[in-house]
């Protein structure tokens, strides 16, 4: 399934967090949960400027899911995304058993901006959702949003947050 246009605003709001995270000196992700029948949820940014590296929004979204919504209910539902899930974050989400995943950026996109700009890699490799969660259905990138979020992430890490 490819991403609809009626997707896209909520795959801006995504950015908009990311931008969000970033103006409060984390690093530029965002995401939102919403119910098969497209109602929106749930929504986080990035919290690990604090210092816990698993603050990342699709892990909040997953234990969110896990703590109010019924498997049936988390199964309908979609989580949009400004970057691919990192493989801590597919594992939560499928273990929660959450549907699909669209995102703007993928891994492969990310770790290629971060290379460019010679950033060390992370301690965990960066493989993309399906190899993670092979069940959950999974869409993206999104090529015009997919540069504003690079813009993000190339602000954060040369220091113009």
């Amino acid at each position: 399934m490819a991403v609809k246009d009626e997707e896209l605003p909520r795959l801006r709001r995504c950015v908009e967090l990311a931008a969000e995270a970033l103006e409060s000196g984390d690093e530029p992700f965002g995401s939102v949960l919403v119910s098969g029948d497209g109602t929106v949820l749930a929504e986080d940014r990035n919290r690990v400027a604090s210092g816990d590296r698993t603050r990342h929004p699709e892990f909040e979204l997953a234990r969110w899911a896990a703590a109010r919504m019924s498997p049936a209910e988390r199964a309908a539902a979609t989580v949009y995304t400004s970057g691919e899930h990192c493989p801590m974050c597919a594992a939560a989400h499928a273990w929660v058993g959450l549907g699909r995943i669209v995102y703007v950026a993928s891994s492969e996109q990310l770790a290629s901006w971060l290379a460019e700009l010679g950033v060390p890699a992370p301690p965990v490799r960066t493989l993309p959702v399906a190899q993670v969660a092979p069940g959950v259905a999974v869409d993206g990138p999104v090529p015009g949003l997919a540069e504003e979020v690079r813009r993000l992430h190339r602000r954060f890490h040369r220091g113009q947050a």
